[in-house]
């Protein structure tokens, strides 16, 4: 994940951060500044209406999926470690932005009217798409049938942190790079097992 170099990214970091908790859009333009620890004048500063800001909030969102993306296409990495590392950034990223799957589901509502909308459900989709393709290598899996070992990896990286809130995880698996490195290792063992 990216790291923020100016106010203007952390604005929009914790715009996404609230849509996120609050799973929904509709965030006060005061609560963003609070969050960010910015002033409201800062906010139209930089993004002149409310409308602009989320608009940026989507492509800063699209540029982070965009990065898992690049993990997964590089030529650097074997397909185990690409995986292991692209898994992490998901859940280190829904760990940051919780409730984020809100901002799919708002964009699956308006893509047919909505330029950003289909640009992130189609940056999603092709991230999703070769996380897949990279995973069924690692299994070394062919099967059609092998479609219920995607769900499962993808649900065992995303509904933990998605879910923190809800359901009683013991948190230190998720907390730390290293400790989710593990569980991804071994949720693939377990995969390859079957």
């Amino acid at each position: 994940m990216r790291e923020l170099k100016s106010v203007e990214e952390k604005i929009l970091d914790r715009a996404l951060y609230l849509i996120g908790k609050n799973r929904s859009s509709s965030v006060s333009i005061r609560a963003i500044a609070k969050e960010a620890n910015v002033n409201v004048s800062a906010i139209n500063y930089y993004f002149r209406t409310k409308e602009e800001m989320l608009r940026q909030v989507k492509e800063f969102f699209i540029t982070n999926i965009l990065s898992i993306t690049s993990i997964l296409d590089s030529e650097e990495y074997e397909d185990e470690e690409k995986l292991i590392l692209a898994s992490n950034e998901v859940m280190e990223y829904t760990l940051r932005f919780p409730g984020i799957t809100a901002l799919l589901r708002e964009a699956s509502n308006l893509e047919e009217v909505d330029e950003i909308s289909r640009k992130i459900l189609n940056t999603s989709r092709d991230m999703n798409s070769k996380l897949e393709r990279v995973l069924r290598r690692v299994i070394k899996s062919e099967n059609p049938i092998d479609k219920y070992n995607t769900m499962i990896f993808m649900s065992s990286i995303i509904y933990p942190v998605d879910n923190m809130d809800v359901v009683s995880f013991d948190r230190e698996i998720l907390n730390g790079r290293e400790n989710r490195i593990r569980f991804i290792q071994y949720m693939i063992k377990l995969l390859k097992a079957m």
